[in-house]
């Protein structure tokens, strides 16, 4: 005790002893339950002091031992966290080192004495996304996103990516939305849309979602996108085409070529649209003027099915020798000009067309179509060297290259099977890549 405290006692008890001194009164105080007592007054006074001291003090005992309590589990609190983020570092260096095993034990002592600790949760279903258990995975990704109150954004993208792995395409879409919803100029999340929409074949949808990721200021390859948002366009049409949805396909594909004039499956799509409309002439000119354009040997290779069906023979003819005029060295345009001369019987001009390839090397495709010339003339010996040179190069037709990543195809597609890049195709004599 202060002698503060001392000197203020001291000056109390001697005010209370000058007082009762002075005052020999007393009170009656009615007792509930019990009788009525006479009770000096300065007694009333000191048991009423002494009263609000006491329970004072047993107030301040109380606040001062909740106070300790409190800053008890809170150290502990502290010291326990402590730990489990020192566990958590270990689990994070065994993840880093691959030692995933290791890794999910300690995980699994965090998770035992805290359930909803979020990052050991996302981190143990990394290590069995990892091992290819997605199920298993899902569970702890969904047991992070109840512990963030359905918020977290890593956690969704996740869970996105699991149900993806699954083929669980409706719930993988949900979970993008989902992120959408929160942040919809979340690339990664319209990226993973994207994704889904194109396995299933959702092209309306994937229009739409294209269209919001070139919203976006920042992207990695801007051009790229905008080629990407016309090949779904082009897909949306030839779905509709394939549906016989005539006049809606037809007004995609011109949409797509308002874009992108040199888009070779819209000019195609168009034509064939025509078509099916009975407008044959129409298609032809159409073609001819998309030829003209692009130059394109494709859209001349299909002018020449449909002037031959119209038994129009000499109209591609035409066509063909103004395109060698332009470029006389063009091993495409001379091998489709010998092709078109073999179909039409005209196997002397088919010979001369080709001259200059007997002694190639690098063209399988015109060494068969040699083969097939010579043997029409009963040059037998070389026929069977052309032949065998078409052999020994393996492709015995006329190949689809992509221009962007080298890859063959044996049918032509407005989108290339290898790198997924549309208008990409373009004809291939080499029967190999020369990219």
């Amino acid at each position: 005790m202060t002698k503060i405290a001392v000197f203020i006692l001291t000056v109390f008890f001697a005010a209370v002893a000058l007082f009762s001194i002075y005052n020999y009164d007393t009170t009656m105080i009615h007792v509930p339950f019990s009788g009525i007592y006479s009770v000096p007054k300065i007694g009333l006074i000191l048991f009423s002091v002494i009263s609000g001291v006491f329970l004072m003090l047993t107030l301040v005992a109380l606040r001062d031992t909740k106070r300790f309590m409190d800053n008890y589990r809170h150290v502990k609190r502290q010291k326990k966290e402590e730990w489990i983020e020192g566990l958590y570092s270990k689990a994070i260096n065994q993840i880093l080192a691959n030692n995933r095993e290791e890794a999910k034990e300690i995980l699994e002592t965090i998770l035992g004495e805290a359930p909803e600790h979020l990052d050991a949760l996302l981190r143990m279903g990394d290590t069995y996304s990892f091992s290819g258990q997605h199920a298993k995975a899902a569970e702890y990704y969904k047991r992070a996103l109840g512990a963030s109150g359905g918020k977290n954004m890593e956690a969704l993208l996740l869970l996105e990516q699991e149900m993806e792995a699954q083929s669980m395409w409706d719930s993988a879409l949900n979970y993008a939305e989902d992120i959408l919803e929160q942040d919809p100029d979340n690339l990664s999340a319209l990226e993973s849309k994207r994704s889904i929409l194109e396995k299933i074949e959702r092209w309306p949808d994937l229009v739409e979602v294209q269209k919001s990721i070139l919203k976006l200021e920042h992207l990695p390859d801007r051009r790229a996108e905008e080629a990407r948002l016309s090949g779904y366009r082009y897909e949306y049409a030839r779905q509709m085409l394939e549906a016989n949805d005539l006049e809606r396909s037809g007004k995609v594909f011109r949409q797509v070529l308002r874009y992108e004039k040199d888009f070779i499956p819209s000019y195609l799509g168009a034509a064939e649209v025509l078509l099916g409309q009975g407008e044959d002439e129409q298609a032809v000119e159409f073609l001819e003027r998309g030829y003209a354009h692009t130059g394109s040997v494709i859209l001349l290779a299909r002018l020449e099915d449909l002037l031959i069906n119209k038994g129009e023979p000499e109209r591609i003819i035409k066509l063909y020798q103004n395109a060698l005029n332009g470029n006389p060295s063009d091993p495409v345009l001379k091998f489709l000009m010998g092709k078109l001369y073999y179909r039409l019987e005209m196997i002397d001009d088919a010979l001369d067309s080709l001259k200059g390839f007997e002694s190639a090397e690098n063209f399988p495709s015109v060494c068969s179509l040699l083969g097939e010339l010579y043997m029409r003339r009963e040059r037998y010996e070389k026929a069977a060297r052309a032949f065998k040179k078409a052999v020994d190069m393996q492709p015995s037709k006329l190949f689809y290259c992509c221009s962007s990543c080298g890859h063959l195809a044996a049918e032509w597609g407005g989108r290339c099977s290898g790198c997924g890049k549309w208008n990409s195709y373009r004809f291939d004599i080499y029967g190999r890549s020369k990219l």
